[in-house]
């Protein structure tokens, strides 16, 4: 008898990508599928059934995929939180640490009303520095986040303590150990 695949088991690991000693961790291949995809999407929303969510901020770019698939089910906006530059209204910023320097994402300013009710959601946590950067955004909006959202959970990196560590609630529906 064969087991149900699990949404670790569509997850493809890219050895020496994007450079020697990482194991890249692809989630196009969990996309790719559509029992993998609902899967997933599913198992992200149960832990929120109930539970008040105004809007689904996806961090670029595959929170994007999965933001979108979300806030669909739960009907309700979603928002991007970019790259610097790439929104075309008015944004606020926020910078945060890369493993080799700096980087910053923006949100629009009018995205997110004081008191929504946010969902936080992106495909991988590693160092936190995004989700960090993130939450800062969406916190100086006035909005409040319900909780963070990933498909992998890399704990040796330590993202997950970051994230917590800021009072936020986080699920990742899967780790793997190392890099």
């Amino acid at each position: 008898m064969s087991r149900t695949k699990s949404v670790r088991d569509y997850i493809r690991t890219i050895v020496d990508f994007p450079h020697e000693g990482i194991m890249f961790r692809d989630v196009t291949t969990l996309f790719a599928d559509p029992r993998g995809f609902r899967i997933a999407i599913d198992q992200m929303l149960h832990p929120y059934a109930g539970e008040r969510i105004d809007k689904v901020v996806g961090l670029e770019a595959r929170g994007f995929i999965l933001g979108g698939a979300i806030a669909h089910q739960l009907s309700v906006g979603f928002v991007p939180i970019r790259k610097k530059g790439k929104l075309p209204g008015t944004t606020i910023s926020q910078d945060y640490k890369l493993e080799y320097g700096e980087a910053i994402v923006e949100i629009h300013d009018d995205a997110i009303q004081p008191g929504e009710k946010v969902l936080l959601v992106d495909d991988l946590l590693a160092t936190g520095g995004t989700a960090a950067a993130g939450i800062k955004l969406i916190e100086r909006l006035g909005g409040e986040i319900v909780s963070c959202a990933f498909i992998i959970d890399l704990p040796e990196l330590g993202g997950r303590n970051v994230l917590e560590n800021m009072g936020m609630d986080v699920h990742a529906l899967c780790e793997f150990e190392g890099l």
